[in-house]
């Protein structure tokens, strides 16, 4: 190339290389736009945030029902978390009170001046027993009555024992002569075949034998009829005799014939009376008012002791 060319060629090199600087001076200007909308775009950015944030709290109303629901939890762990100390705070209290008793011990002792109206109970209660006690010999005196009652025949120990001779069960009679030389019992009952009389009857029945050993006779004698005798007898299957005296003259002669009461009805009858006759025909001793347990037991004991 030539020169000319190559001037040509450099000048408008340099002519080309100014609008390239002008194109690099438009396209800062450029970039400032870029920027400038950079900005925008981050201004709207913040602004986008600014308006999250203002939204929030819109949200956080809504969020403190959970939070509330976490904080009952948290107190109720604050609470079950609170007892150990309260616990630790009143274990010194019990301990305090445990010690108290000690203290209060002392007031035990005022406890013997209750005690001393307790121990005055039991006198008041001996005297309130103390008073029954007394009663009982006011319940003896009309059970004395009826021992005297018998006074119409005049017997008493150590009497001659009235003679008698009375139709028995089976047929036949039986006399006080009899049994001359002999111990004899004589139990009066009431009527044959009533409970009292019935146990009576069986009761001198087991121990005949051991009367007969003892030298002494046993018989029975009521106001019913032979025939009422016969069945009793056999009813009960008893081995003593049962006299029968219908017009009470021996009972009466006795003193066994008196007046009786009964649910409130007073009447004449039987008394339950038992004599034991000695071998002389007089009267060792008198039972009256008899009570059936172990009468029978007694009467054997007093027969075998008299001579």
């Amino acid at each position: 190339m030539s020169k000319q060319t190559r001037k040509k060629s450099s000048t408008l090199v340099a002519a080309k290389k100014p609008s390239a600087k002008s194109a690099a001076a438009t396209k800062p200007a450029k970039k400032p736009a870029a920027k400038s909308a950079s900005a925008a775009t981050a201004k709207s950015k913040a602004v986008a945030p600014a308006r999250v944030t203002t939204r929030k709290p819109a949200a956080e109303p809504s969020r403190p029902a959970p939070a509330k629901t976490v904080k009952p939890s948290r107190a109720k762990a604050a609470a079950t978390k609170a007892p150990a100390p309260v616990a630790s705070k009143r274990a010194p209290k019990v301990a305090v009170a445990a010690t108290r008793p000690t203290v209060t011990a002392k007031p035990v002792t005022a406890n013997p001046v209750t005690a001393n109206p307790v121990t005055a109970k039991p006198a008041v209660a001996k005297e309130a027993a103390a008073k029954p006690v007394a009663a009982k010999p006011i319940a003896a005196k009309p059970t004395a009555p009826p021992a005297e009652a018998p006074r119409k025949g005049a017997l008493a120990e150590g009497s001659k024992a009235p003679a008698f001779e009375l139709p028995r069960d089976g047929g036949g009679t039986v006399s006080l002569q009899s049994f001359a030389g002999r111990k004899l019992v004589i139990f009066f009952y009431p009527r044959a075949s009533t409970p009292g009389c019935t146990k009576e009857a069986i009761e001198f029945t087991r121990l005949v034998d051991d009367f007969a050993a003892a030298g002494t006779g046993v018989l029975g004698i009521s106001a019913d009829s032979p025939k009422a005798q016969d069945s009793f007898r056999d009813k009960y299957q008893l081995t003593t005799p049962l006299l029968s005296d219908e017009p009470h003259q021996v009972l009466e002669a006795y003193g066994v014939w008196g007046e009786k009461s009964m649910y409130g009805k007073v009447f004449q009858g039987v008394l339950r009376t038992t004599v034991l006759i000695g071998a002389d025909g007089r009267v060792a001793k008198i039972w009256r008012n008899v009570k059936v347990d172990g009468h029978a037991d007694a009467v054997l004991a007093a027969a075998r002791e008299l001579e």
